[in-house]
């Protein structure tokens, strides 16, 4: 008896976006034709898978990540604003990682699709941070390459001042394994060592232990070394580089990651967070991170 042809993934002629539901969350699905994709949820604009054309998944997302909106979606690409971390009086990493974003437009091409998101500023963000925005993260996919772009714009008569990343968490086979190339030379803050400020004076960064640290001026790309999942990283508008990976207490202590996740992740985040951005009223400012394989 003749076997059925096994099945095969659809062969696009260009660019696609389409509505999904991913665990439960209402999301789009990106795809171009060399066989990337990337999946983009409406709960936080966050990036929460991208395939690149190889087939493999650049992005780490916790199996035990909550998509109920209760707490932040741990992995992906979370948006932070209008504060990072704790610097500042707002929640850690600002409110928009847990509110709901409206699709704001989409657009496909021949080897190319991008989809929006954007939120702006209602009664109960106001109570948070009394300010007037509006904020917006379009992705752009191509068949070889990942765009992910934040702007913000002070819709207030008065100005206002923010800081921000997008909290990158790269998917990596072996931490142990992995090197970052790219920030000889800069300054960083260690919030692993009492937020003591230290000069990089190596060419390629190892991870052997808790890492939590922000770059300054960082103006170069940067080159995750990582065999198979290697990364070209590169960034505009956003000033600052925070590298980051929680080791194995830290990563034990929170409820949302396996005890051996710490091992197959490296946040590389594009960030604003030792100067804010300051918009006088009408203003606007954007940020983008480049992700490539190489």
């Amino acid at each position: 008896m003749k076997k059925p042809a096994a099945s095969r993934p659809e062969r696009l002629a260009s660019g696609l976006v389409e509505a999904i539901d991913f665990h439960g969350i209402a999301a789009l699905r990106l795809r171009v034709p060399s066989g990337a994709s990337a999946v983009v949820s409406a709960l936080g604009a966050q990036v929460l898978s991208w395939i690149s054309a190889d087939g493999r998944e650049r992005l780490f997302l916790s199996e035990r990540a909550r998509f109920d909106g209760s707490v932040p979606i741990r992995g992906g690409i979370p948006v932070c604003f209008p504060q990072f971390a704790g610097l500042g009086k707002l929640p850690k990493h600002g409110f928009v990682r847990t509110r709901r974003w409206e699709e704001s437009g989409r657009s496909t091409g021949k080897d190319y699709a991008m989809a929006s998101f954007a939120i702006g500023d209602d009664a109960e963000t106001r109570k948070l941070w009394p300010h007037a925005f509006r904020a917006e993260i379009t992705v752009n996919l191509e068949n070889n390459r990942l765009d992910v772009e934040l702007a913000v714009d002070n819709t207030s008569d008065a100005p206002l001042a923010f800081t921000a990343a997008l909290h990158s968490y790269l998917r990596v086979t072996e931490v142990e394994d992995v090197g970052l190339e790219g920030l000889y030379g800069h300054e960083y803050r260690d919030a692993a060592r009492g937020d003591r400020i230290v000069k990089d004076t190596g060419t390629r960064l190892a991870f052997e232990g808790e890492t939590d640290r922000i770059y300054h001026g960082v103006k170069r790309p940067l080159l995750l070394n990582a065999g198979n999942l290697s990364l070209g990283i590169d960034q505009e508008g956003f000033p600052d580089v925070v590298v980051w990976n929680p080791w194995v207490e830290r990563c034990a202590a929170l409820a949302d990651m396996a005890p051996s996740d710490w091992r197959h992740l490296l946040c590389v985040e594009a960030a604003v967070a030792r100067q804010p951005v300051t918009l006088a009223a009408g203003e606007g400012w954007y940020g983008r991170q480049s992700l490539v394989p190489v």
